[in-house]
């Protein structure tokens, strides 16, 4: 016996880009969150409704409102205006602190994997000892040792980033060593200075490049948080990090903590958005789903 199946509606494909907007849809949000927050960082002096550092003790702890569009903090200073500042100092720190340490790991990790030997014994165990402590505690002791201030922070913070790229580094370098166009462009003669920068590094890129963006959002917040420690930036400078500090114990006056603490959510979430969808995106198997 048939049954007629022309009055039954058949389920529709999702479209091609139905499907990019799902898989890739929260990478573009989080792109969107990154690009807005850059924007600020760069526009701060002239969007900012007021000086960063102006105080004005009668308006002290006012809250949120047509003049102060976030409040004011103990000083009386405008929330609003030092958090717009404080987006160019910790977007400066984290992409100063993850660009360096991926440039200076790679370098250490593709340097043993080619070199091997001694050289690779001595790198990678110092690359262990590094990693044998806890990034944030280690960083603290280090910026301690140095003093407030924020370029002594993210020294600090460089001490600690850089191994975990010198592993990842060393990891794709020894697969692309074993690589047959390796193995003939040695046979041709060419110098390993041009090998590994024309052949194993752009190889490398991609998994490098997904490390970076996944760890801008954690060096903003361990900046934040050295900051809040009292070791990120000399007052009256404008951070979010000092910003969640100095209200941490204001309950009823939310507003000096919350909104810092909230770009700070915004920004580490839109950079793991983008890792996200540049890893799913660097896939093969999974680009055209």
């Amino acid at each position: 016996m048939s049954v007629s199946t022309q009055g039954a509606a058949l389920p529709r494909a999702p479209s091609r880009f139905a499907r990019r907007l799902r898989r890739y849809g929260p990478a573009w949000f989080g792109g969107a969150i990154v690009l807005a927050w850059i924007l600020v960082a760069l526009l701060a002096p002239w969007i900012s409704p007021y000086p960063p550092d102006a105080v004005d003790v009668t308006s002290r702890l006012l809250p949120p409102s047509a003049a102060h569009w976030m409040g004011t903090d103990t000083l009386g200073r405008d929330v609003f205006s030092r958090l717009l500042h404080g987006a160019r100092l910790s977007l400066f720190a984290g992409f100063t602190v993850v660009l360096l340490g991926a440039a200076l790991g790679t370098l250490v990790g593709i340097v043993a994997a080619w070199a091997r030997g001694w050289w690779d014994e001595g790198l990678m165990r110092l690359t262990d000892l590094v990693l044998c402590f806890p990034p944030i505690i280690l960083a603290l002791a280090i910026a301690a040792a140095l003093g407030i201030g924020p370029v002594n922070t993210i020294l600090a913070m460089l001490v600690v980033w850089w191994p975990k790229f010198a592993r990842l580094a060393r990891a794709l370098a020894l697969v692309q060593r074993s690589q047959e166009y390796v193995e003939a462009a040695t046979v041709l003669g060419l110098k390993p200075r041009r090998i590994l920068s024309r052949h194993i590094l752009p190889n490398t890129l991609g998994p490098l490049a997904v490390l970076v963006t996944l760890d801008l959002g954690n060096a903003i917040l361990t900046f934040a948080g050295l900051s809040f420690l009292g070791l990120g930036v000399i007052p009256p400078a404008a951070e979010w990090g000092s910003m969640v500090a100095e209200g941490r114990e204001l309950v009823e006056q939310w507003w000096v903590a919350a909104f810092p603490g909230l770009a700070i959510l915004t920004v580490v979430v839109g950079f793991n958005f983008c890792g996200d969808g540049l890893r799913d995106w660097l896939d093969p198997k999974g680009r055209n789903r």
